[in-house]
Formats: C-alpha cells, sequence, structure tokens
C-alpha cells in the first residue's frame, strides 16, 4: 500500500490547486485581475482580453493565463 506523509499531500495538493485554467463570469474575471465587479465589466467591454473571453449568451468563459497574458501587454 503506497502511504504519502502530511507534508507529501499538501505539496501534492497545491500542484493541483493552482492548476485551474477557466474562471467564469464577471466575479470570475474580477477574481482574475484583483479588481471589482464593475471593473472587470468595464475591461471586458473594451476588447483587451476578447482572446481569451469565449461568451454564449450570458455565460462567460475566462482562459485564466491567456487572460493575464493579454493584460499584461496592453
Amino acid at each position: 500500500m503506497w502511504k504519502l506523509t502530511v507534508g507529501e499531500f499538501l505539496e501534492i495538493s497545491k500542484d493541483f490547486i493552482f492548476q485551474q485554467k477557466y474562471e467564469y463570469g464577471l466575479k470570475g474575471l474580477a477574481k482574475i485581475l484583483g479588481c471589482s465587479i464593475s471593473k472587470a465589466s468595464e475591461i471586458k467591454s473594451s476588447g483587451i482580453l476578447d482572446e481569451a473571453i469565449i461568451q454564449k449568451g450570458n455565460i462567460i468563459i475566462i482562459d485564466i493565463e491567456k487572460a493575464l497574458e493579454l493584460f499584461a501587454q496592453k
């Protein structure tokens, strides 16, 4: 049987936590950028992050890595 120490488990779980690839909605975008929801809406509307955002109706999916990359460029 394979066993992990507490330290090993915590180290592995950190890797899984940081592997999230997508955020959802304006609240998720605000979380990524560290700003208010209204500011996130303003940034989204500006078109800066269009390549990182998929929107169908009122559902918004944001590629975190791509959004941060684009935001850093502009």
